[in-house]
C-alpha cells in the first residue's frame, strides 16, 4: 500500500494546480488575526498585523509562539547498525546520542529509540532530504523512511518567558543545566505526548499529534495570554535567535 497521501509535495495536481497544505492550527491562528502566505506549498501564518519587527520585539520582552507545522518531518526506521550507517551517510557523519538533538545539514536529527530517528527540516529541503534518506536506506538492511510531516504538528516558543510559559502546562524539567541547548526531551506537554527540542537559549520547538493541535494551541494561548505572551508569524520568528549550531554533529 502506498503512503504517498501522507507526503504533501507528492499529492497529484488537479487542473494544473497543486492543493494547498494547511496547518491544523490555521483556524486558531486566523482567529487571532493571522495573515497567511503560500510558501513551499503551505498556507503559513507569516504575521499578525503589527509587522515582523514589532512582533519580534514583543517576543524578546516576554515570549511568543509560532505555528511551524509546515516544517518537514521524516521518520527513519532501521535496525541499530543500519541506523548508524544511514545517519552517518546523510547527516555529515554525525553520531547520534540519546537525549540530544543533533543539528547537521540544516536539520535536527532526533534519536527516539535505537531503531527510530525523527528528522526535522525546512519545508523547502523536505524532498531532497527524503530522497537522500531513501537512497541510503535502500543500501541498508531493513531500513525505511516515512514522511510524517502531516502526522505531527509543531510550535516554536521563544523569548525570556518561554520556559515559564512551558512550565504552565508541562512537567519537563527545562532548567538550563537539565535541558541545555540541543537537548531532546520526549514527554508530556499539555497532557499529550510530545517531543521537545531546545533549539537555542529561550527557544523551544516541540512536535505533537496533528489531531490534538487545536487543543494544544488553546492550552498555550490560555497560559500565554496570562503571561503577556502572544502568537507571532514565521517572519518574526526568523528575526529571533535561531537554532544554534552547537552541539555540533560528532564525527565518526
Amino acid at each position: 500500500m502506498s503512503l504517498d497521501f501522507l507526503t504533501t509535495d507528492a499529492i497529484a495536481t488537479s487542473g494544473g494546480e497543486a492543493p494547498i497544505a494547511r496547518s491544523p492550527m490555521e483556524r486558531s491562528a486566523a482567529q487571532e488575526g493571522a495573515r497567511f502566505e503560500l510558501r513551499d506549498g503551505w498556507n503559513v501564518a507569516v504575521g499578525y498585523g503589527s509587522g515582523a519587527e514589532q512582533e519580534a520585539r514583543a517576543a524578546t520582552r516576554t515570549a511568543a509562539w509560532a505555528d511551524v507545522s509546515h516544517l518537514g518531518k521524516l521518520e527513519l526506521q532501521a535496525p541499530a547498525q543500519g541506523m548508524v550507517a544511514v545517519v552517518a551517510a546523510c547527516a555529515e557523519g554525525a553520531e547520534l546520542e540519546f537525549g540530544t538533538a543533533t543539528r547537521a545539514g540544516g536539520a535536527w536529527w532526533c534519536p527516539l529509540t535505537p531503531t527510530r530517528t525523527l528528522v526535522v527540516c525546512d519545508p523547502a529541503a523536505l524532498a531532497p532530504r527524503r530522497s537522500s534518506l531513501a537512497q541510503a536506506a535502500a543500501a541498508a538492511d531493513r531500513a525505511s523512511v516515512i514522511d510524517v510531516t502531516t502526522t505531527f504538528a509543531a510550535l516554536t516558543l521563544a523569548g525570556p518567558l518561554a520556559r515559564e510559559l512551558l512550565a504552565r502546562f508541562s512537567a519537563i524539567d527545562l532548567r538550563p543545566q537539565r535541558t541545555p541547548v540541543g537537548a531532546l526531551r520526549p514527554g508530556s506537554i499539555g497532557r499529550q505526548p510530545a517531543t521537545l527540542i531546545c533549539e537555542a537559549a529561550d527557544r523551544y520547538l516541540f512536535t505533537f499529534g496533528w489531531a490534538t493541535a487545536e487543543y494544544i494551541w488553546a492550552v498555550v494561548a490560555d497560559a500565554g495570554f496570562h503571561l503577556g505572551c502572544r502568537p507571532i508569524g514565521v517572519d518574526a520568528l526568523a528575526a529571533l535567535p535561531g537554532p544554534a549550531p552547537a552541539p555540533e554533529a560528532s564525527r565518526a
